[in-house]
């Protein structure tokens, strides 16, 4: 047998490690704007990953990271930028739908080092040289704890602690439908490593700046309902941000605003990127049967059944006004709601 008939008969997390195993320099991310699970991965398995020898660089910016940012002492940050200029023999993208989705300054390196694509997105088009994609998992988070249970690595608290944040942010702390006893095997494996629970639920949920809650006021106050409420809408302006001094990532649970809207079915909320680019991000939340993905996938995004995203071409106003058109089609034809 080659060894190309060998490698393809290998598991996609035995293929992984034989990547990890093979590269002695490292380059590690997550997606643009990284959130729990991105940002909890990347951050662990730089550390495991440096632990057995190799050299590692974990790349994201550390000024724009939310409330997660807190993992930024579990070992350190490369920006974007900086991480650029150096020279890897692999680069691994974590929790990462699509390879515009990886950060622009990195995104030459992603097409022309080995790459090693780690996610659970099943919308995720496998833009990898070595792709291992798991939808059923619930997180990346979980995926990198698997990897690590499969490779015998030893998880010390600080690493524990950056997946148990991807794992409880991505599964909304175990209450989403993602959310299956190998979610819970995870969950209880990683407190035996000192996981600060409490300590943890606090920084992510309950410890925000008044430039954080004048911006969430904001976005209360933006509160529409469309179909006579089973769709419910937020928005928030680039001004909105610059005014409060926020970045985008402080916005990351604005979404469970119009999604605690008694009655709706989906959630949307819209923000602005960059004003000179004209674009609008949109988050999609949903409620089953209703599938959130169908709906970003007709703006080129993508996601989960029930949490899903996209960025559409066109100003905030323009983008509203497009996506209602595309939802009153859209949910003419969704199932109705359980009885």
């Amino acid at each position: 047998m080659s060894a190309t008939d060998t490698l393809k008969k290998k598991t996609p997390i035995l293929r992984a490690l034989d990547a990890l195993s093979g590269a002695e320099s490292l380059l590690i991310s997550g997606h643009v704007r990284p959130d729990g699970d991105a940002l909890g991965s990347a951050v662990a398995l730089g550390r495991l990953l440096a632990r057995s020898g190799n050299r590692i660089t974990v790349c994201a910016d550390p000024t724009h990271l939310g409330s997660p940012g807190f993992l930024k002492s579990a070992g350190p940050l490369v920006s974007p930028a900086d991480a650029a200029s150096g020279v890897y023999d692999l680069m691994v993208v974590l929790d990462c739908g699509a390879l515009d989705r990886i950060p622009e300054p990195l995104q030459p390196l992603a097409r022309n080092l080995p790459l090693l694509n780690i996610d659970h997105h099943r919308t995720n088009d496998r833009f990898g040289t070595l792709n291992w994609i798991d939808a059923a998992a619930s997180s990346t988070s979980e995926m990198i704890w698997k990897l690590a249970k499969r490779a015998g690595w030893h998880l010390d608290r600080a690493a524990a602690e950056a997946l148990w944040v991807g794992l409880i942010t991505d599964t909304g702390r175990f209450a989403h439908d993602q959310t299956r006893p190998s979610t819970l095997r995870c969950g209880a494996d990683l407190l035996k490593h000192g996981v600060r629970t409490a300590w943890i639920n606090d920084r992510l949920y309950g410890f925000f700046s008044r430039e954080v809650l004048e911006l969430k006021r904001r976005a209360f106050n933006t509160l529409a309902v469309w179909r006579g409420g089973d769709v419910a809408v937020i928005s928030l302006t680039d001004r909105d941000f610059s005014e409060t001094g926020c970045v985008k990532a402080d916005a990351e649970d604005v979404i469970e605003i119009p999604r605690s809207l008694a009655g709706s079915r989906v959630a949307l909320f819209f923000y602005e990127g960059n004003p000179d680019e004209k674009v609008t991000r949109l988050s999609i939340r949903t409620r089953g049967p209703i599938e959130a993905t169908a709906l970003a996938q007709r703006f080129g995004g993508g996601g989960h059944a029930r949490a899903a995203g996209c960025t559409i071409h066109a100003p905030l106003a323009e983008a509203i006004t497009c996506v209602q058109a595309a939802v009153d089609e859209w949910l003419s034809t969704c199932p109705p709601e359980p009885a």
